[in-house]
């Protein structure tokens, strides 16, 4: 069930000018609480008319917007009115998590679009996986979109002998984990990932919307079921959408930095 806002939360309220905190911080407070109640959905007002709703300068307004740009609540662009900025989508380090759970979880709306779910067989990923190199695998590749803009490029891979079942599956709202436990009754326990900044292709850049040459995070994932590898991932992600986040404590295990000549090419 949808909660609406009550009346006039969408509108300003004034201003202390006897207030200890500066006018352009009670403005950026006032304009992160509209946004949180849903107001500037279709554009973000313009400078003038925030000074006139307000009734201050237009210096203390763009101080205000300066802030909300910094935090990338709204996005400014050269020759366009400016908007609200996308939701960052949070990630957990050092814990097993699924994308799909993780958005969820967040209040995201998401889905994909699947670009490819069929055998197929590759000496590279079959190595990574432990199998001789022309072993049958399933891949599935897809477009990850959060609150319908693109988030990341996913391409899976698993041995055909455990996933084949998944060749029925319907992914466009669904968790590959959820699946390969339902469909398979094989659950993924753990694993390793290595995650590092990316130049996406052509083809990558126009599924994801980036520009050229604008960078992203590229994670490759080895999953594993008890001791048995059976996933290598490898996904493009938004740097411009996407935080890593990770706790700590002074019992925490000593991060393992990979010498750069051991980095594979992309």
């Amino acid at each position: 069930m949808t909660t609406e806002p009550p009346d006039g939360a969408h509108e300003p309220r004034p201003l202390d000018r006897h207030s200890p905190l500066p006018l352009w911080a009670q403005l950026f407070a006032d304009l992160r609480r509209r946004m949180e109640t849903g107001a500037f959905h279709e554009e973000f007002p313009a400078e003038h008319r925030l000074t006139v709703e307000y009734g201050v300068s237009r210096h203390t307004v763009r101080e205000a917007l300066r802030k909300l740009r910094a935090d990338g609540l709204v996005i400014a662009e050269r020759g366009r009115a400016s908007r609200l900025g996308t939701r960052h989508i949070q990630q957990p380090l050092g814990s097993l998590y699924s994308l799909f759970r993780e958005l969820e979880g967040q209040g995201v709306e998401q889905r994909s679009e699947v670009l490819r779910l069929e055998r197929t067989a590759d000496g590279t990923v079959a190595g990574h996986l432990g199998l001789i190199p022309d072993a049958p695998l399933i891949v599935l590749e897809r477009l990850r979109l959060a609150d319908g803009e693109p988030l990341a490029h996913d391409t899976a891979y698993l041995p055909a002998e455990v996933a084949e079942p998944l060749l029925d599956a319907d992914f466009g709202h669904t968790s590959l984990y959820g699946e390969l436990t339902r469909r398979c009754g094989v659950k993924v326990t753990g694993g390793r990932e290595r995650i590092h900044p990316f130049l996406p292709d052509i083809r990558q850049a126009w599924l994801l919307g980036l520009a050229d040459r604008e960078p992203a995070f590229a994670i490759e994932r080895l999953g594993r079921a008890a001791e048995r590898p059976v996933e290598w991932r490898e996904t493009v992600v938004r740097g411009d959408r996407f935080t890593f986040v990770a706790e700590w404590s002074d019992t925490s295990r000593a991060v393992a930095l990979a010498p750069r000549a051991s980095c594979p090419s992309s």
